[in-house]
């Protein structure tokens, strides 16, 4: 992985940029003013207007541009995200990833990503990205906590803007984006989601269904949240505790100790709660997770570990 330096900081937004970014701004979850923040940015329309209004919202940001090496032409995605840094303020980090073609392509290189931005970076998710992120995890059968897609916040601070919003944000500063042509690449479930079933769901509703999967994923995600605290009073390795607990709880208790143990931040999907569930009950001594892990039990202490070694 190769890494290029920071820009100086020779700009600042104006004020009349400044003032015509408020009402954006007043949606987003940023830190307060003065933290430091280092932003994944693309040149796509989101990530740019993340760029712009987590400096409007006065923190010290660092732009990052991750080249995942797939595409010609990405030394001008570079300078063009390097000019816009530097013309607001923005230091600005370059680095290339190797990420060889195969399978499972589209987690490869997000997960290369988030090496180079760090685990308290910011992303330009949107609300839309949300309402995919509830359809793909609906799809994979998760249970509340996927339905719940992405949790708001600091790390994603812009997730209530649609995406026409970072369209304008970029129009209003005269700023030009990267379109990204893998985004129409219809071999990534995401895409076909955008692409596809979006637009199919909103002709079946007669009207735009975004609003509506962003309301049923803050419904889950609080449902979620209040069986979590139930589930924070368990031990997810004991399997006497966990066969005992109401299965919403113990549910929750199994997803959120998988996730730690494997370092996935995808939910596993219910069809693997239940099997682990089974392995607690003693109806089977080991079963499959998604992911290529898999739990098993001895002397009622549970355990993961990948699929096919020692166990």
């Amino acid at each position: 992985m190769d890494r290029s330096g920071c820009s100086s900081r020779q700009g600042r937004l104006s004020v009349d940029h400044r003032r015509a970014l408020s009402a954006w701004l007043e949606r987003c979850t940023f830190p307060e003013a003065g933290s430091p923040l280092r932003c994944g940015v693309s040149g796509g329309a989101d990530s740019l207007a993340l760029l712009a209004l987590a400096v409007a919202a006065g923190c010290e940001v660092t732009a990052v541009h991750v080249d995942h090496g797939q595409r010609n032409g990405s030394d001008a995605e570079v300078e063009r995200v390097r000019s816009y840094a530097g013309s607001i303020g923005a230091a600005f980090e370059a680095a290339t990833v190797d990420v060889a073609a195969g399978p499972n392509l589209e987690a490869r290189m997000r997960a290369a990503r988030y090496e180079v931005l760090g685990p308290d970076s910011a992303t330009g998710h949107t609300a839309d990205d949300q309402a995919e992120t509830m359809l793909i995890n609906l799809m994979r059968g998760a249970g509340l906590t996927g339905l719940g897609a992405m949790q708001p916040g600091p790390r994603r601070p812009i997730l209530s803007l649609r995406r026409a919003d970072t369209e304008a944000v970029c129009s209003t500063l005269g700023w030009d984006s990267f379109v990204d042509p893998s985004n129409s690449d219809l071999r990534f479930v995401r895409n076909r989601v955008r692409h596809e079933l979006l637009p199919l769901l909103d002709d079946i509703a007669d009207r735009d269904v975004v609003p509506l999967l962003v309301r049923s994923s803050t419904h889950a995600r609080d449902a979620a949240d209040l069986i979590s605290r139930h589930a924070d009073q368990i031990d997810p390795t004991d399997a006497k505790a966990v066969a005992a607990a109401p299965t919403p709880v113990s549910s929750i208790a199994i997803q959120r100790w998988v996730r730690s143990e494997t370092n996935d931040e995808h939910p596993i999907d219910a069809a693997s709660i239940g099997r682990v569930l089974a392995v607690a009950r003693g109806d089977s001594l080991a079963a499959e997770v998604s992911g290529g892990w898999r739990v098993s039990r001895s002397q009622q202490r549970l355990s993961v570990g990948p699929t096919g070694g020692d166990q």
